[in-house]
Order: C-alpha cells, then structure tokens, then sequence
C-alpha cells in the first residue's frame, strides 16, 4: 500500500516538473470552432452542453421536433478537427473536440456510439 502511495507521488511531482511527455500540459487543449460564433454562450456551452444535448434528444426523439440550433450533427459540422492527413478525425483521436476534455473529466463520450463523431462527406 505505501509502495503505491509514493510511487503516485512521485508520478505527480515528474508531471509537475515536466519531465513525462503524457503530462506535459496539465489542462486539455480545446480547439477553436470553425464557425463565427457558437449557439450559445462559449462558457454556458461549456458547463451544460450535456444538458442541451439530452434536452435536444428528447424532443427529437420523443416528441418528434427536429431543430438544428441544438443538434448533434451541427456541433460535430462546426467543431470538428482535421488530423494530418487533412481529414476529421474520429472521437478515437485525443485531438478530437470532445475527446481532449472528456478524457481530461474521465467522462464516457456515448453520443458517438450511435451518433457519427466526424461530419457528413460533402457531396
């Protein structure tokens, strides 16, 4: 048990000081969106997203009303980030906009198991 102990703290203290690559930038690094302004307050976004989205999936869902203000697809559409091949990546990659603050929150992404986590091919 002490053994455990101090190596996690020895752990924190090289993370600290920046000597391991998977620790060098303690926060997650959000991506800028592609669109000129979000649907809503950035900061609101950011603390009841999960909200909106649940309010959205049952009104669409549920009650069969279908709005693109609050969708899924459309957030996906304008947040989505390339990889180096040029291509959006998938919620797989730790560059992907929800991926980089779900794992910083140690949060399950399960929109994507149903949803697609990249946009629509343009055709």
């Amino acid at each position: 048990m002490k053994a455990s102990w101090l190596i996690a703290l020895l752990a924190m203290l090289v993370a600290g000081l920046g000597w391991g690559p998977a620790f060098a930038d303690p926060f997650p690094t959000i991506p800028k969106a592609k669109g000129e302004r979000c649907v809503e307050d950035p900061q609101y976004m950011r603390r009841n997203h999960m909200d909106v989205l649940r309010h959205q999936r049952d009104d669409t869902m549920r009650l069969g009303i279908r709005t693109t203000k609050h969708s899924l697809k459309e957030c996906v559409s304008c947040h989505a980030v390339d990889g180096k091949d040029g291509k959006p990546v998938t919620v797989k990659s730790r560059q992907h906009f929800c991926a980089s603050c779900h794992e910083f929150a140690a949060v399950d992404i399960d929109c994507f198991a149903c949803h697609a986590s990249t946009p629509e091919a343009k055709r």
